[in-house]
């Protein structure tokens, strides 16, 4: 099986090492001291007290590498219009694209949403060029629920938790997706085949949304942050906004904000990947993971202030870094 990692950093590189050693016929788009190094050593991936490599075929020209059988998109949303330029030469009529990503994606309202099904979303795809350049009849979605980092170009060091949550945007269990949950398990993830994955998706969101942009601005790690009562109780507002929203796209959460803090405080300490972002001075992913949230709001006639707070002060850090 042909696969194609777009976007080899932490998750990439991590799903490219295991697929690879699944059997699968890997490659990576990749630049710069990226693309030297796998094509000098090829992956690398510290898991578990071992490290694994696999060799790929590199290339920072999506055409050198050709019609993949699977594309695993892994990069941070504010990639994705580069991506969408370049990704042509991948696709072939029954590629299957996999969105490795966090927020809310492109395809969001495809096949799903009720009233709102076919919605475009100008926050994640302002001008709907990238849901052009890669169609729905293409994609498989995929939530990640695992930490991974990198050591240099194309190593990757896991750090904790294998699952990833996959489907269809329809959520039909079609032959593909079942076929493509099957060989992740063969590659040693811990995958399930979900109901409807934009659920799973929001979910996720759900918690990060506040996390990510309220590390970023503060330089906390996640259990700081919990443990201050003023900024706890600004981000439950901020998640109570998203629940309304949430249950108004078909996507009711049972859970309370207090409930979602007791599961993120069980992974202890750590940086979340905007923080780690704003510390490497890389581009941050506010669109996928707030801004939308806003346009949500406005779409659902669900108010947003405290969401808008957040926006706005995590918009003005990132500019004012040149990070956004």
């Amino acid at each position: 099986m042909k696969v194609c990692i777009y976007g080899a950093g932490a998750i990439g590189g991590w799903v490219g090492v295991k697929l690879a050693l699944a059997g699968c016929e890997v490659s990576v788009v990749a630049r710069g001291a990226t693309l030297e190094a796998l094509n000098s050593q090829g992956l690398r991936l510290h898991q578990g007290g071992q490290t694994l490599s696999a060799p790929v075929r590199a290339s920072a020209k999506p055409a050198d590498l050709g019609v993949q059988d699977l594309v695993v998109v892994a990069v941070k949303a504010p990639a994705m219009a580069d991506v969408a330029k370049a990704i042509a030469p991948l696709l072939g009529p029954k590629t299957v694209v996999l969105t490795a990503m966090n927020g809310v994606p492109w395809w969001f309202f495809e096949g799903f949403g009720g009233r709102y099904a076919g919605t475009h979303l100008r926050a994640v795809d302002p001008d709907g060029s990238i849901a052009k350049a890669v169609p729905a009849a293409h994609i498989i979605g995929c939530v990640v629920h695992a930490s991974c980092s990198l050591d240099g170009p194309g190593e990757v060091r896991h750090h904790f938790g294998n699952k990833l949550i996959i489907g269809e945007p329809s959520g039909e269990k079609t032959a593909r997706v079942r076929d493509l949950a099957a060989l992740l398990e063969r590659a040693g993830f811990e995958t399930v085949l979900s109901e409807q994955v934009q659920k799973d998706a929001w979910y996720k969101l759900w918690g990060n949304m506040t996390m990510n942009p309220v590390s970023a601005i503060t330089g906390a790690t996640t259990d700081r942050v919990l443990d201050d009562d003023l900024v706890r109780e600004f981000i439950q507002s901020v998640m109570l906004e998203a629940k309304e929203i949430g249950a108004r796209i078909g996507i009711p959460i049972e859970q309370s904000p207090e409930d979602r803090h007791v599961v993120t405080r069980k992974l202890g300490a750590f940086k979340t990947s905007m923080l780690q972002d704003v510390e490497a001075g890389k581009a941050v992913e506010l669109d996928a993971l707030v801004t939308v949230v806003k346009e949500l709001g406005a779409l659902t006639q669900v108010p947003t202030p405290h969401t808008d707070a957040l926006l706005g002060l995590a918009r003005l850090h990132a500019r004012v870094r040149g990070l956004y």
